[in-house]
Formats: C-alpha cells, structure tokens, sequence
C-alpha cells in the first residue's frame, strides 16, 4: 500500500520522535521523495517555495533516520517516526512546534527533555553544574544520593505531605536519570523492558514474568 500520487502529488507528512512521540514538524512528499526515503531510510520532502527536493539534515547534518511509516484511513497523510540527529528546526529548537497555546505537554516528552540534558552535560560539561559535579564524582556518588532521595521520599509520604512528596518523586526520579546516563542506559531502554515484562498490549494488562497484576 502506498499514496496515491495520482490524485494527490503532494501529501503531508507528521514526523515525530520515536522514543517519545512528540511531533517534530510537518512537510510535504511527493513520489519522488517517498521513494527516497523507502530507499535510504531518512526523510526526504518536496519544498513547496523551492519546488524542489530536499534531504532533510544535507546542510546541517541535523539527519532523520526514519523508524516506522505510516499511512492514514484515508492513504492521503504520512505518519513518520524517526530518530532525530540533532534538532529537527531551522530555528534550531528541537521541534518546530515550540510556540505554545494551550494545555501542556505530557509527561513523557518532559521525561525525555530532562534525560537529554544530563546527557548533554555529560558531552558538554559546564561550570558550577550539579550534574557534573555527580558525574565527575562518579558511581557511588550518585547512588548515594539516590539512596538519600529515596529515604526523603519514603518522609514524605508518611507525612501525608503530598506537594512535599512530588518534589521528592522529582529528585529521586532526576537523579535516576543521572545513573542511567552514567551507565548508558536510554529510557528507551527502560521502555523495552516494561514491554517485555509485563506485555503491554493496548489497553489490556496481561502478566508480569512473577505473576498478574
């Protein structure tokens, strides 16, 4: 199954993160470019104010390597996941969709732009950097706090301090996030393992590998 570039020469395509789902941008395909992109495996679009094709990532290196396509109900809008080298803007935000209207974004995009920052940390240490202080103090260290964090949660929950004990979730879960970088481990990793564990399905729970939920 493909568009039909017959009827339409042009469709558009949502390009979203893999790992987080968060929508990146939206451009235009022509035939040409999707046979491209079946191809080499990254996106390729047709410029509607150039009226040529353009390599996503040519000039700034910035390349999206395509993970899952889609086609709509209707074969006439692409759905593309990819995983994003670099940011997917020209502005250089990470997502064209910066401008904020309404509502707020979910949690796991937040989850994923957290993790992201410790990993840029981590390549690209700055002064006076909490995180790179746990990095340069190493494994222990981290571990220390997490064990600390975890004792301050525990607090807060007896206190029945429930503001206390989201700000104490928060610390313990960024300082997780912090060993995981340092053992190089992506919450996609993590993910992984939730589905194998416990075999998400839609909306059905089946059975943890120890027993049902």
């Amino acid at each position: 199954m493909k568009p039909d570039f017959n009827k339409m020469p042009l469709i558009p395509a949502i390009i979203q993160d893999y790992k987080t789902g968060e929508v990146l941008m939206l451009a235009y395909v022509n035939e040409e470019a999707y046979e491209k992109m079946l191809e080499k495996n990254q996106t390729y679009f047709y410029s509607r104010s150039r009226q040529t094709l353009w390599h996503k990532g040519e000039t700034s290196g910035h390349f999206q390597n395509i993970k899952y396509i889609a086609l709509d109900c209707d074969q006439d809008t692409l759905l593309i996941q990819v995983e994003q080298i670099g940011n997917a803007c020209h502005t250089g935000a990470y997502s064209c969709f910066f401008n904020d209207i309404q509502g707020e974004v979910g949690p796991s995009t937040i989850f994923q732009s957290v993790y992201d920052l410790i990993k840029d940390r981590q390549v690209n240490p700055i002064e006076n950097s909490y995180t790179n202080y746990l990095f340069d103090q190493g494994t222990d260290k981290i571990c220390k706090k997490i064990g600390e964090e975890a004792s301050e949660t525990i607090i807060a929950a007896k206190n029945e301090d429930r503001d206390e004990l989201i700000g104490e979730i928060d610390d313990l879960l960024y300082h997780v996030f912090v060993l995981m970088a340092k053992k190089n481990i992506s919450l996609q990793d993590i993910q992984n393992k939730l589905k194998e564990r416990h075999q998400i399905t839609g909306n059905k729970k089946t059975f943890h590998q120890k027993g049902e939920y």
